[in-house]
Order: structure tokens, then sequence, then C-alpha cells
């Protein structure tokens, strides 16, 4: 058989039709919820997702403060950070960012799931979490997607 006449099919810019899609945090397990923002993001649910492009859609998420975490992660779940000084490492818990932060649990875990590069950047703007149950993005007309619990 021979090869040559198939190609590999590469979307183009104007190919892309970026959609709003809405998940709900609310009892979902973080790590759940978070592979599925990634995936949207990425594009890889649509048949024209291509590796090196931004096919993926926007993703609002909402009530981040009421995400699930299972067993004692809220206390043994840590996040490191340093000052860049001598001794400078600082942990803090999951439950210690959920009081200052709460939409910080899901765009972490969500940006650890996007590529380490130029384009994850590009993706993770694509990305918006809010920590209540309101959201301005109403006129982008979100469509909810319901995920498995």
């Amino acid at each position: 058989m021979d090869t040559t006449s198939f190609k590999t099919y590469t979307a183009k810019p104007s190919d892309i039709e970026k959609k709003w899609v809405l998940l709900d945090a609310e009892d979902q397990p973080l790590g759940r919820l978070s592979s599925k923002a990634a995936t949207i993001l990425r594009g890889k649910h649509k048949p024209e997702f291509t590796p090196h492009m931004d096919t993926g859609d926007n993703v609002v998420i909402i009530n981040a403060e009421k995400v699930k975490l299972t067993g004692k992660k809220w206390q043994d779940k840590e996040y490191f950070r340093h000052t860049e000084y001598p001794g400078g490492e600082r942990f803090t818990t999951a439950e210690e960012h959920l009081e200052k932060d709460p939409t910080f649990l899901v765009k972490n875990a969500v940006k650890g799931m996007l590529p380490k590069n130029r384009l994850g950047s590009k993706l993770l703007t694509n990305l918006r979490v809010y920590a209540g149950p309101v959201h301005p993005h109403t006129a982008q007309q979100p469509e909810k997607i319901e995920l498995d619990s």
C-alpha cells in the first residue's frame, strides 16, 4: 500500500472555531475537573486537534471554592514556593490556599496539565475560574458540560 498519498491533517487558523464551555466545580474531585478542563482547553476533544496550535475552547469554571479533595488532602497536600533567598522555602496546604484564594487550587491543577511552553501559557489565558456561582461571561452563552463524579 502506497502511504505517500495520505497527508496528516493540520488545522489552519481559519478552520478553528472556538466555543465557550461552562464547568461547575461544586462537589467535583479536583483532579477530574482539572483534567476535563485541560482537555477542553487543549482541543483534544475535537477532530481537528493539532498539537502545535490553540484549537481548544474557552473554559469558565464556577464554584471553585466548593471543589472536593478526597482523604486528608486538605491538610496533607502541600504547595511549594521559594522566595529566592537562602532558606526561603515556603510550604502552604490546600486548606490555607482555599481560605486565601479559592481559585488557586483549580488554576494550579489545570496549569500543571497543560504543556510547559509558550503554547501552554497561551492556552491558560482561555481559562476563567470564579469562586462563586456568578460569572461575567453570560453574553458568550457558554455551553454547560456535566461531569461524571
